[in-house]
């Protein structure tokens, strides 16, 4: 039986863990093959993932960030049970396709891409689903496209919607929409190409941010779902990502 893969942050309390684990690993095997496990938060969690993109393996994550919403608790008294009873969930990435005056450039984005004014003035958006108009001119501060996992993150603290992980739908959520002042966004089937252009991108520049990698001065940008890749994330039996999902929906009506 392999031995699961650990990939750490560099931070002490991920190193703390990561020296735990491997002393836990080494007195009870894990019956389970072809795990990596991946110590530290959610941002940490998305760059492993996107690194070993072309992997079989399943990713256990485990927490020593904040929240983390991707990740599982740390115990080292069930560590190896709760990695054995884990199950998985399979999801899918964004590819952000940008086009700039003098490149195209692709990247993947398991929350969201995130379309955002470069200047003080606010961006000028023509939207489109494949080839029909969502919105022929939002002015805001940006918009973003996210997927069910993520429609929890950053989507949600612009009041999108939060998606079921099974819904096989993307948001799309307008920034600080001030005409329409009103547009509360759109949620689109997830085999649509949402391009958005930029239209006025000489005096109000955007950015395109796919997770955390920005691509500056964008003219038109191009999302959809990469359903070739799929990611397999492992939660406890008890914690698993589309409780998390309700838990956060739950809090959205209570507040």
């Amino acid at each position: 039986m392999n031995k699961p893969i650990i990939i750490s942050d560099k931070n002490f309390k991920s190193l703390n863990i990561k020296k735990q684990i491997i002393k836990i690993l080494n007195k009870k095997k894990i019956s389970r093959p072809n795990i990596i496990i991946v110590i530290g938060g959610d941002g940490f969690m998305l760059q492993t993932l996107k690194k070993n993109k072309n992997t079989q393996k399943s990713f256990y994550g485990v927490n020593s960030g904040n929240y983390g919403f991707l990740m599982n608790k740390f115990s080292s008294k069930s560590i190896s049970q709760n990695i054995v009873k884990s199950k998985i969930i399979k999801i899918s990435p964004l590819e952000m396709t940008v086009f700039t005056k003098n490149k195209v450039r692709k990247c993947l984005a398991i929350n969201e891409v995130s379309i955002l004014r470069q200047s003080r003035q606010a961006a000028n958006l023509l939207i489109k689903s494949n080839s029909k108009n969502i919105i022929k001119k939002l002015v805001a501060d940006g918009v973003l496209v996210s997927t069910p996992a993520g429609s929890t993150a950053y989507n949600l603290s612009v009041h999108g919607p939060i998606l079921n992980l099974n819904s096989k739908k993307i948001s799309i959520t307008p920034i600080s929409a001030f005409r329409p002042r009103r547009w509360s966004g759109k949620i689109v089937n997830d085999k649509s190409n949402v391009v958005i252009t930029n239209l006025n991108s000489k005096k109000r520049p955007i950015s395109a941010v796919a997770d955390n990698i920005e691509v500056r001065n964008a003219k038109k940008i191009i999302v959809k779902v990469q359903t070739n890749i799929k990611f397999n994330l492992l939660y406890d039996k008890n914690a698993s990502l589309q409780k998390k999902i309700k838990l956060e929906q739950l809090r959205k009506e209570i507040s």
